[in-house]
């Protein structure tokens, strides 16, 4: 737990309090790992800082009321993160069932220069991802965050996703090369 600790037996401790109901614990626990949660469910999300944070928010209360199922405090991180990334893709799917369409009426829109907005040609390649992204399903997003974004090795996804790592690798290749194409397409 590289995030509380660097000795096992203090982060277990933590843990075991946290668990057993001590909020300063806990609170450790939210500011070692908070960081983590909000950037895999952005990315889970699609980009929607909205639903990522309702999603941590969510995932702190899971994470409050389960903490004591937890059996090995070495495992809190991915646990951690992987609860973040269900309720994202859980808020996902109910927006998907409500979407509304956001237009962006900035200045440039009404035919003004805004100063303050950057010029988007220097941001090309983040806007070709973020579309890229937006392509793929929350599932296939979630799997990209856990590895890229938590830093989650393909056995400890496979552990929370309950397939084989060799499955979780295959997943990962395909879906940067489809990833890729996509960018060399655009």
């Amino acid at each position: 737990m590289e995030g509380l600790a660097r000795d096992a037996t203090m982060a277990a401790s933590i843990v075991q309090l946290a668990a057993s109901g001590d909020t300063v614990a806990f609170a450790r626990i939210v500011a070692a790992y908070h960081a983590d949660m909000i950037r895999v469910a952005y990315v889970v999300s699609g980009g929607d800082q909205d639903i990522a944070d309702d999603a941590v928010q969510a995932a702190w209360s899971i994470a409050w009321q389960k903490l004591d199922s937890l059996r090995d405090p070495d495992r809190l991180k991915p646990w951690l993160v992987s609860v973040a990334a269900n309720e994202a893709r859980q808020l996902c799917r109910r927006e998907r069932s409500r979407s509304l369409v956001h237009l962006d009426v900035g200045l440039a829109n009404l035919g003004f220069e805004d100063p303050a907005e950057p010029d988007p040609a220097g941001r090309a390649d983040v806007l070709d991802l973020d579309d890229a992204l937006q392509h793929l399903a929350p599932q296939e997003r979630a799997l990209l965050a856990l590895r890229y974004e938590a830093g989650l090795d393909s056995s400890e996804i496979g552990n929370l996703m309950g397939r084989p790592s060799a499955t979780v690798r295959w997943r990962l290749a395909r879906l940067v090369t489809k990833l890729r194409k996509e960018l060399s397409d655009a």
